[in-house]
């Protein structure tokens, strides 16, 4: 099929298809976060009925339940990531049922959430949120997927960033409003309601607008779709009639050394991610000396910053981009280096502070978390840079590996800080994150990269197309290798 010239010559809207489906994962991604958050201050009131509506029931846990409660989540996050690869089943299903199916059930699971505490304390609750990770898991995978199909190249950082800036929302969002929801007549449970409400509601407007793939999309433009193909360099002859098959590398993805790096780094972000948001709430209030309401205001703070930041970058990303002025890979690498070094700094810093320097604690955990968003144009944009084909694949691995993190952090932090007050263990905390983020980011330095590796596409991929006579034929295509490059045959193939 030969691109009518006009097309070709042709701008991207400034505002189209692949905008809204942007917003809609934005605002999914959101309520993910918040259904995810949600915990971290409701367990602060529920813990202690004094610090919220006393109407409602108080449970005696130790600092090691609290951890398991907390960590639950996440032990059941990483099984439909590498176990069962989201990725793939993104692919083969469409990632449009797939994200509604998480979103939803995890929807479900949160409205039941107080009734689990009530009927079965913390054992059925860390079940409860086992099942609720579990549905989870599948939802950065998925959006990857998704993203691969609708990210123009010259926008593929901007727009996956605006995507996960939903992290930075939903947060805030949750985080801001938890104490005055604690302290209202509805108590800790509006904290589990409001979310898995709005989720449900969320699920029925992405079923409707959401889209899979350009292909998928009933309410895109030619133009747009045909330009979006042109742009990822894909033959639009092959869309709804061809069948093209790809297995995994996996052998080669699991020892690709930059994909390695990648996951060190990541694995080291999230150390210091998750460390802090879990556990921000209980610093404040046992150390800094500030109650309910407070709290929820100074743990949003950070996120509120790192939201501001992230979006105001995002221009600058895809100048970057477009303008060709930086090497990807060395793009990457400095903004990877000043969202993971900047935070190693001030942890260690954060550490050494007493407790009658509430002020500047409080500005520290702020700069830590908003600089930390700058990794958006670091490693979490180098998947897509090495594997378009399989980025969803490999943001599945990463975060499986990432996510074993957010599952022993929480449980190293219970098993230190054993009194909450005690300043000289949470010292320890916070070098122990300074030093995992400043090693995680060294290795990226050193090995870290932006090329397409060679295992993005297979040596041979077997093609069955549908003419549109209705006859059906298969082609053997050979990929070939360009300037040490992968490139595809399906350039240059014309199909009729």
């Amino acid at each position: 099929m030969v691109l009518n010239q006009s097309i070709k010559e042709a701008k991207l809207p400034i505002f189209g298809r692949r905008h809204v489906q942007c917003l809609l994962l934005f605002f999914g991604v959101s309520l993910i976060y918040a259904m995810r958050v949600n915990l971290s201050i409701a367990i602060v009131a529920m813990m202690d009925k004094n610090a919220s509506n006393p109407d409602f029931p108080e449970y005696k846990w130790s600092e090691q339940t609290k951890s398991r409660v907390i960590s639950s989540f996440f032990c059941g996050y990483i099984f439909t990531q590498v176990p069962v690869p989201a990725g793939s089943w993104a692919r083969r299903y469409g990632g449009r049922l797939l994200l509604f199916i998480s979103v939803s059930f995890s929807s479900v699971l949160a409205l039941l959430t107080p009734l689990s505490v009530s009927v079965g304390d913390w054992p059925l609750l860390c079940a409860l949120r086992f099942c609720q990770g579990l549905v989870q898991g599948v939802t950065y995978p998925t959006i990857a997927t998704i993203m691969a199909e609708w990210a123009p190249i010259e926008e593929r950082s901007a727009m996956l960033t605006y995507c996960c800036a939903g992290l930075e929302l939903g947060i805030v969002m949750m985080l801001a409003s938890s104490g005055m929801l604690c302290s209202s007549d509805w108590g800790w449970p509006s904290t589990f309601y409001i979310p898995g409400a709005l989720g449900l509601i969320w699920s029925a407007i992405w079923f409707i607008f959401g889209a899979s793939t350009p292909n998928n999309c009933k309410y895109i433009t030619l133009a747009e779709r045909t330009l979006i193909a042109t742009s990822l360099k894909r033959n639009m002859a092959q869309s709804e009639s061809s069948k093209v098959t790809h297995p995994i590398p996996w052998l080669k993805i699991c020892t690709s050394k930059p994909f390695l790096v990648l996951i060190l780094s990541q694995c080291a972000y999230s150390w210091c991610f998750w460390t802090l948001l879990t556990q921000i709430p209980s610093y404040i209030k046992s150390i800094l000396g500030k109650d309910i309401q407070s709290n929820a205001f100074y743990s949003a703070l950070p996120y509120l910053t790192m939201l501001g930041l992230s979006l105001a970058l995002c221009p600058l990303a895809s100048y970057l981009e477009k303008s060709k002025r930086l090497n990807a890979t060395v793009s990457r690498k400095i903004f990877n280096t000043i969202g993971q070094w900047t935070p190693a700094v001030t942890l260690v810093y954060l550490g050494f502070l007493r407790t009658d320097q509430a002020d500047l604690a409080i500005v520290l955990l702020t700069l830590t978390v908003t600089v930390s968003t700058v990794t958006h144009f670091g490693f979490q944009a180098n998947h897509l840079d090495l594997s378009p084909h399989f980025a969803g694949t490999l943001m599945g691995i990463a975060n499986s590996a990432s996510n074993m993190m957010s599952i022993i952090a929480p449980l190293v932090v219970g098993y230190i800080v054993t009194d909450t007050t005690n300043l000289h263990q949470w010292r320890i905390i916070f070098s122990l994150a300074g030093g995992i983020s400043f090693f995680g980011n060294l290795m990226f330095l050193f090995f870290g990269t932006a090329k397409v590796q060679l295992w993005n596409e297979m040596p041979q991929m077997v093609v069955e197309v549908k003419r549109q006579d209705g006859q059906h034929f298969t082609e053997v295509k050979n990929m070939e290798k360009e300037d040490g490059n992968v490139g595809d045959s399906r350039e240059t193939l014309n199909l009729v």
